[in-house]
């Protein structure tokens, strides 16, 4: 409550002006999306405005629309977080389609993961990042999963256990410098989850014709992934976008505005086009008349901070999401709830 009022004093935002309270739904942690969902509708029903659940994955595959340099439809969006890494071809507001996902760890997880094998703290992806700058790129060479066959699927799995057999058989060995080992493992770790999400990146890009691609999530702060995308679109001839660092990890602000854009598109995320429609049918904002988006960050400006405060533990302090696909807090959805691959909402 303190937070509500502390970002609504700074935006200077009667209660007024706020008509809706958006909150992440899932997936994610179900404790924390318990008490965002507790807090949200608490809170609309104090105020008497709707409350709003919001599919997390949206709200990432959005959020660079809130820069400037927003992207326009359609593009390529790769999701790449602790627990998800997706790929998806984004036709328009609420109509997506999933080109390939990870088959078992995602990214952000492993980087956790490898980072605990190395002693370093959470969450791993900075610490992995940072420790990778003293490495030697030279010393290992890490495999590209699943890159060698057909498809858009991602495994970071085995990664993790190789980086794991590497640190092994190498502390094993008499003098080693363990310092120095550790960061070179990093080193090829990191140049390797970057390789593979590059190379299936491009592949995307190929099969669907579209040269614009959108890197939204957690790991999408890697400077290094950042500047491969950027290098290996410019080849090809297309653009690359991302949400600036503070949005990259769970933050409100995304969350209120992919629902914001919902009003304005009646015919996409406001009732049935939502990543899990079924999930979140039955609660939806009154779709308005379109609008463009510029002028949409303006106007729910109040919208976007109370989304900001809503539940800090949900979506203001860098949770990691559990691997559901459900998008109801306490409840693990099965797969319909998602569409699939080669399926459009």
């Amino acid at each position: 409550v303190p937070r509500v009022k502390e970002v609504r004093s700074r935006a200077a935002c009667p209660r007024t002006a706020i008509d809706a309270v958006a909150f992440t739904a899932g997936p994610g942690l179900v404790g924390a999306l318990l008490v965002g969902a507790a807090f949200g509708r608490s809170l609309a029903y104090a105020w008497g405005v709707t409350a709003i659940p919001v599919h997390h994955m949206e709200g990432h595959l959005l959020s660079p629309a809130l820069e400037d340099d927003e992207p326009p439809f359609p593009f390529v969006a790769l999701l790449v977080s602790g627990g998800h890494t997706m790929l998806v071809h984004v036709v328009g507001i609420g109509r997506y389609e999933v080109l390939g996902e990870s088959v078992d760890d995602a990214a952000g997880e492993a980087f956790d993961k490898t980072a605990k094998l190395l002693g370093l703290r959470y969450p791993g992806g900075p610490e992995i990042a940072r420790l990778s700058a003293e490495g030697n790129s030279d010393r290992f060479r890490f495999p590209r999963p699943m890159t060698a066959r057909p498809g858009l699927d991602f495994s970071f799995s085995g990664l993790k256990t190789f980086a794991m057999n590497t640190l092994r058989r190498e502390e094993a060995a008499p003098g080693v410098d363990i310092a120095e080992l550790h960061a070179d493992i990093a080193r090829a770790f990191e140049d390797a989850v970057v390789d593979t999400l590059r190379i299936k990146c491009e592949r995307a890009v190929r099969d669907t014709g579209v040269k614009r691609l959108v890197v939204s999530g957690g790991v999408g702060a890697n400077r290094a992934l950042r500047a491969r995308l950027k290098a290996s679109m410019e080849a090809l001839g297309g653009q690359t976008y991302f949400p600036r660092l503070e949005l990259c990890t769970d933050n409100g602000a995304m969350i209120a505005y992919a629902r914001s854009l919902a009003r304005c598109h009646p015919g996409g995320t406001s009732r049935t086009c939502c990543l899990a429609q079924r999930a979140l049918a039955s609660e939806f904002v009154r779709p308005g008349a379109g609008c463009r988006s510029l002028a949409l960050r303006r106007n729910v400006r109040c919208c976007l901070v109370a989304g900001n405060a809503i539940a800090p533990s949900v979506i203001g302090a860098g949770n990691t999401p559990a691997k559901t696909t459900g998008a109801r807090p306490g409840r693990e959805g099965d797969r319909s709830e998602v569409q699939g691959r080669g399926q459009r909402t």
